[in-house]
Formats: C-alpha cells, sequence, structure tokens
C-alpha cells in the first residue's frame, strides 16, 4: 500500500471564509518519466493575466467519489481513458482565488496515471472555459521543472513526482 503525502496546508486570512472544494488532480507520466502539464492563461477577471501550468483535474461533482472524478477529469480534459487509476498518492488543501476573486479551499487528491506512451491531448471534452484559459500541453521532464522559470502547480511537483516513481520502483 502506497503512503499518502500531506503535501501542505495553506493558511490565510483568506481561508475562513474560503468555500470547500473537493478536487481530483492527475499525475499523467510517460515510460521517459515526463509528466503532463497544462498551460492556463487567464484573460480578464480578478486573474487577468495570471498564467501558470498545472495538472489535469478538477473539481469533484455531486454523487462522484474522488476517484470517479479523476478518471472523468482525465477523460474530459485529455481524451486518455483509464479503468482505474488507484488510490491518492498525495493530498493537500490550498486557499486560492478564482477569476470571480472567490477565495477557494481546494482540497485536492492526487492520483498517479503511468500511460505506455506520450500521448496528444484530446481537446474534446473541454468546456467552454477550459478552451479559453488552457492555452497549450506539454510533457515535462524533471529537468525542465527544474529549470523552468515559470509557474507550476503544485509548487513542489518535482518533488511529489520523484517520491511516486521511487515508490513505484
Amino acid at each position: 500500500m502506497r503512503a499518502v503525502s500531506r503535501l501542505c496546508v495553506v493558511s490565510s486570512p483568506e481561508a475562513a471564509g474560503a468555500r470547500v472544494r473537493p478536487t481530483a488532480r492527475l499525475l499523467v507520466t510517460d515510460p521517459l518519466g515526463r509528466v503532463l502539464l497544462f498551460k492556463f492563461v487567464h484573460r480578464g477577471g480578478a486573474l487577468d493575466g495570471v498564467s501558470y501550468w498545472a495538472t489535469p483535474g478538477g473539481g469533484v461533482e455531486p454523487g462522484e467519489s474522488v476517484a470517479q472524478a479523476a478518471r472523468r477529469e482525465l477523460r474530459e480534459e485529455t481524451g486518455i481513458e483509464v479503468d482505474n487509476v488507484g488510490a491518492p498518492v498525495a493530498e493537500r488543501r490550498q486557499i486560492f482565488k478564482v477569476d470571480s476573486g472567490e477565495h477557494v479551499c481546494d482540497e485536492e487528491s492526487y492520483f498517479h496515471v503511468q500511460l505506455a506512451q506520450a500521448t496528444l491531448v484530446s481537446r474534446a471534452g473541454w468546456t467552454d472555459y477550459e478552451r479559453n484559459c488552457m492555452t497549450a500541453y506539454r510533457w515535462w521532464s524533471a529537468l525542465d521543472l527544474a529549470q523552468t522559470v515559470e509557474t507550476i502547480w503544485p509548487q513542489d511537483l518535482s518533488r511529489l513526482l520523484a517520491r511516486v516513481v521511487d515508490q513505484k520502483g
């Protein structure tokens, strides 16, 4: 059984009134150990001009387990379908601001999906919001992550990936 890492707990003055949002995030890796990330570029709203790279994933819908949400988000955001995402490999809570300016507390569960090969991403299941702000995707190596000056979420992705790979090996 894999240990679940509690990555971090972020607290801030905004945390007291933040809406809690359970989410499923995916660490999608290829045989070379590269991880799939999406580039988000916000246009308008409270996050106008903010950009960053993040893992696939999103909110848990009513009546859905976190693992079911992970499978759905993987299919919707990438076109990749898997039968099972396993158990979460990490969990964290993060307070952040959304486009509307509201502060949200994401309760994130991370799942690792190892693919047989890097694949093209399908945008067919993307929402209008995703089409507007998800501007690119890329397979990142550990070296890419270590050398980038761009913002990556989660911030300790390199450490998390190294731990997940060590547990698999």
